[in-house]
């Protein structure tokens, strides 16, 4: 099969396309034609050694997975072969096969094809997890979202927008926040041109925001936890912004706020069963209408690395993915 190689920790220009044996399934695994493949933030990361995890060189990055289950392990229960699949796979997705544990993979439903569903499990599995376990939004609160034009931001407003809260989406221009637009946003701040924590003043008469969705870090964290209301939750999702922030405790005091880290990948292994309701209440919105993925551009495998690069340079909106065929 082929396969996109990391072989030498690096920029994606190194990686490489190679033609490679086909995995065999453990016991517990099933392996899947991969027809997409979705691009994410992690993986600009474990492929020049900056990731939680890093897997022995050489390796394929690739993170998430659609296809089809071409062969099934003894103690896989659940899948058959023939089944279509959507699965958390880590690394190795940017091939024509992987193979992954049963327990990271759900059945695609009915009206979401390969591509959808290769940009839907991490953003909208992150985003769900975000807003109902670890910032318990209710509807009729005020929800911010920055870095809203990308794959698990735009998720963030969708899924908001489902629960009942106002959506603030905050991005880096105002192209950017027209796809935020069509996505459901009530309001938009362009934070290139405008100062966060004044707008969030603005747009809230001064009460501030009672959770924000930050995936971003660096400057922008620091303006908007300022902004956030009192009892506010303020969500850690990531770093894309490449600088970790420090957070004034003092704000956090005096606003009787929250901080809360939000580890998806992590959630879905230790709370498996709360990781399926997420998905059957994300499923059943998509059913109805309230989530669409957005995936704006599609690579072939030889150009993952051109997806990598373009995501890694913030020049994305919605989710990138890698089609194999």
């Amino acid at each position: 099969m082929k396969a996109v190689l990391c072989k030498t920790l690096g920029p994606a220009r190194n990686l490489v396309l190679e033609d490679i044996a086909s995995p065999v399934p453990k016991k517990n695994e099933i392996l899947i034609d991969v027809h997409a493949a979705g691009v994410n933030f992690p993986d600009t990361l474990i492929i020049e050694g900056k990731y939680q995890f890093q897997p022995p060189l050489p390796f394929s990055p690739g993170g998430e997975a659609a296809g089809v289950v071409a062969a099934v392990g003894e103690k896989a229960n659940g899948f058959k072969v023939g089944d279509r699949v959507m699965a958390l796979t880590g690394w190795g997705a940017f091939a024509e096969q992987v193979a992954v544990s049963a327990s990271n993979a759900l059945h695609i439903p009915q009206g979401l094809d390969f591509q959808s569903a290769a940009a839907f499990g991490m953003a909208y599995g992150t985003s769900m997890h975000a807003l109902t376990q670890r910032g318990q939004l209710k509807a009729g609160e005020t929800l911010l979202v920055l870095g809203a034009s990308g794959g698990v931001g735009l998720a963030a407003v969708e899924i908001g927008k489902a629960m009942g809260a106002r959506v603030i989406a905050a991005a880096s221009s105002s192209e950017k926040l027209a796809v935020a637009k069509v996505a459901g946003a009530d309001e938009l701040i362009d934070y290139s041109t405008t100062g966060l924590k004044d707008e969030i003043k603005r747009l809230t008469g001064g009460q501030g925001v009672d959770v924000i969705y930050d995936p971003v870090g660096g400057e922008l964290f620091d303006q908007a936890v300022r902004g956030l209301a009192w009892n506010g939750r303020l969500l850690v999702v990531g770093f894309a912004s490449g600088t970790i922030a420090q957070l004034p405790t003092n704000l956090v005091l005096l606003k009787g706020a929250s901080v809360a880290g939000v580890f998806w990948g992590a959630f879905a292994q230790r709370q498996p069963q709360d990781n399926a309701a997420n998905f059957r209440q994300l499923f059943a919105w998509h059913a109805e209408g309230k989530l669409k993925p957005l995936v704006s551009e599609t690579f072939p495998l030889e150009r993952t690395g051109q997806a990598i690069e373009r995501l890694g340079a913030r020049q994305a909106v919605g989710k990138l993915v890698v089609s194999m065929r």
